[in-house]
């Protein structure tokens, strides 16, 4: 050990060294391929032991254990669940055909149609994955057979499936909660609003291109469904409805916490499924292994994400960054434009999980200092993360959606689809900067 601390004493580099030595080195794994939970533990491990010795690992451990044992966190499995319920169940493709004759014979009303499904979906489950993957079974091969443009019908499906980062119950705001210390029920509060209106302004974008090019968006040949076979596909909306309000009713209304409400989603959900005849074992067993597999990642990022900050912290790290990025400017504006582009580049690279645990540490404490809003910050950053979530290289959502479209649209063909959804992200995200109070804070 005398050994390892006699080549690793980072100590004598000083803070400034031993910052830039541990970007770099967290950098160099990443780019192995290394998962970023091992690598972000390793890196904390490494440190630790450089700065302050063999002492060091109880330190860890007390970190990773913080972070595990927060109550609120069980709300993260339990939305996970819900959320892989309504993937394995019809209640979805019912929800789109329910919706279909709402949207009826509007130019582009295929394309809005979705964006209502997605707003819906979004708010019963709170994570992307899922939903890009349904919008792009049931919507996309829709609007592709009725003619519309290409690239449109796969930004709005890609885009649209994201929507789950903003619309509560939002992950990304629950896992910003537990980073930055606030109120997640004020965090959804606050989201509410800048959600509906990035989908809005979606919406406005898919009517503008559909009536200045009706080549684009085909009107849809009359609808010869019967008044009786419209009642009975209306009746789709009832139960996700029922589930959104019971889920963010009993959280708005004060009569549940968020991890309560998250309990009473999955019942919502189950008892949706008993009331369809969808109810398996085999359904609830593989919802349960992709709820495995979902939160075991969320936690092993945090974990690592956990060990890191507070290594980085104990060596003074978290100060010496906060005073760079403070000297950015004085203007508080200024040092949150700046934030933003450093979770813009690392959005280009990073999970979000990981870049929340590893940023919030340290942003969230300067915005307190300004005399920001942490909840108002909070909803900034997830709009940021709804711009990293479609941006290239490594935009999730793109990827989502390319596992079940047809062969011949390619990933460079998604990403450039995306682009105007990624401008009126960036859009939402400077109004959501200049106007704080469209938070309602």
């Amino acid at each position: 050990m005398d050994l390892l601390t006699a080549l690793f004493d980072f100590k004598a580099m000083g803070i400034e060294v031993a910052t830039g030595a541990m970007f770099v080195t967290l950098f160099l794994l990443l780019i192995t391929g290394m998962p970023l939970a091992f690598v972000t533990l390793l890196v904390a491990l490494i440190f630790a032991l450089g700065w302050f010795g063999p002492i060091a690992v109880p330190l860890i451990t007390s970190r990773i254990f913080s972070f595990v044992n927060s109550f609120v966190f069980v709300s993260v499995p339990m939305f996970v669940l819900m959320a892989a319920i309504l993937d394995r169940s019809g209640i979805a493709r019912d929800l789109f055909d329910a919706m279909r004759v709402v949207g009826g014979r509007l130019r582009g009303g295929i394309a809005i149609q979705t964006l209502l499904v997605a707003v819906v979906l979004a708010a019963m489950s709170g994570i992307i994955g899922g939903e890009v993957v349904l919008l792009g079974l049931l919507a996309l091969p829709q609007m592709l057979r009725l003619g519309y443009d290409r690239r449109l019908a796969i930004g709005v499906c890609c885009a649209g499936g994201a929507l789950g980062t903003m619309v509560p119950p939002s992950i990304v705001l629950i896992i910003y909660g537990l980073t930055a210390s606030v109120s997640i029920g004020d965090l959804f509060t606050a989201s509410f609003l800048p959600g509906l209106m990035l989908a809005s302004f979606y919406i406005i974008y898919v009517l503008v291109r559909a009536y200045m090019n009706p080549d684009i968006a085909p009107i849809p040949e009359p609808d010869e469904t019967s008044t009786a076979e419209k009642m009975r596909l209306l009746k789709g909306l009832i139960l996700p409805i029922m589930v959104v309000i019971f889920v963010l009713g009993s959280i708005y209304g004060g009569i549940a916490s968020v991890t309560e409400a998250s309990a009473i989603g999955v019942i919502g959900v189950t008892l949706s499924t008993m009331i369809r005849g969808e109810f398996t074992t085999e359904l609830m067993v593989g919802a349960a292994k992709r709820t495995l597999a979902t939160v075991g990642m969320i936690v092993w990022i945090g974990i690592g994400a956990s060990a890191l900050v507070g290594v980085f912290n104990l060596m003074g790290g978290i100060t010496f960054v906060s005073n760079l990025i403070t000297g950015v400017s004085d203007n508080p504006t200024v040092i949150v434009l700046f934030m933003m582009a450093i979770l813009f580049v690392l959005g280009m690279f990073l999970d979000w999980v990981g870049i929340a645990l590893l940023t919030m540490p340290i942003f969230v404490p300067i915005i307190r200092d300004l005399g920001l809003d942490p909840v108002w910050f909070g909803v900034v950053f997830a709009m940021n993360m709804q711009v990293s979530f479609l941006s290239p290289p490594f935009g999730p959502a793109a990827f989502y959606l390319k596992s079940v479209t047809p062969p011949d649209i390619s990933l460079g063909e998604i990403f450039r689809s995306l682009l105007p959804f990624i401008a009126l992200q960036i859009l939402a995200l400077a109004i959501l900067i200049a106007f704080p109070g469209v938070t309602g804070r």
